[in-house]
């Protein structure tokens, strides 16, 4: 009797352990799990990037305190780019004793081609080359549009010094300046630079949903939006020449 009854005890829980999900709590779990993807998903995609945005940031501080010393030290000139000088000349070059980790902050994070670029001696931040070089003619006599010297800038709070790279920019180590005096509507802009780095959602057609980040010649870094420099380039200003920024 005390067999048959523990028999049917173990029996009956057997039954009770081996009972799964009905099709109807199935649904109701994935359902769940279908919503906290959509609630969770896009805020860990917004954190990542606001991270990658301000380290990106950090980067062009140290890269625009590299300048700023370099300037001082140099009496107000400013470092050349691979456009008139050689590897050994250029401003990532010369810089490297004024930085910790040069090859660190010449990528961004949010760079696609980042590792690439840090393969092949190139940068995600390019040198604005109205502002560092300065064109000579055959004779060696300037030309007109280049400062390439700090204390020739009248407004460096409205004065960009370096620019995000668009993907469009080669990797090579030649590859560390813009083609600014092109920058007469918004492709050309947009083939220097990368005005929607950090974008939520779909990237707009134009890369006018989201923004970059930008150094001034102040020293200063700031996020703008895309449309800002799209309203001045349509506008017929060009944002890469001296004094002409927008702040």
């Amino acid at each position: 009797m005390l067999q048959s009854s523990a028999s049917i005890l173990f029996s009956g829980s057997s039954r009770i352990n081996r009972r799964g999900f009905t099709l109807i709590e199935m649904l109701v779990v994935i359902a769940i799990l279908a919503i906290l993807g959509v609630i969770l998903v896009p805020s860990v995609s917004n954190a990542l990037m606001s991270a990658r945005r301000t380290q990106c940031m950090s980067n062009l501080r140290q890269v625009g305190m590299a300048v700023l010393t370099y300037a001082t030290e140099h009496q107000g000139r400013l470092p050349p780019t691979r456009h008139f000088a050689s590897e050994e000349e250029a401003w990532i070059f010369v810089l490297r004793p004024y930085l910790g980790d040069m090859d660190a902050i010449r990528i961004s994070p949010a760079d696609p081609r980042g590792a690439e670029r840090l393969r092949r001696g190139g940068t995600s931040y390019l040198a604005n080359d109205r502002i560092f070089d300065i064109a000579l003619d055959p004779g060696g006599n300037p030309l007109p549009g280049g400062i390439g010297h700090l204390t020739r800038i009248e407004q460096p709070a409205r004065t960009l010094l370096s620019v995000v790279a668009s993907d469009r920019v080669g990797t090579g180590a030649r590859n560390d300046h813009t083609h600014t005096g092109t920058w007469n509507n918004w492709n050309r802009f947009l083939s220097d630079v990368a005005a929607d780095r950090f974008h939520r959602g779909r990237p707009h057609p134009q890369q006018l949903n989201g923004g970059s980040n930008y150094l001034y010649a102040d020293g200063g870094v700031l996020h703008v939006p895309a449309q800002v420099f799209y309203d001045l380039i349509t506008g017929g200003t060009n944002p890469g020449l001296v004094n002409s920024a927008p702040r």
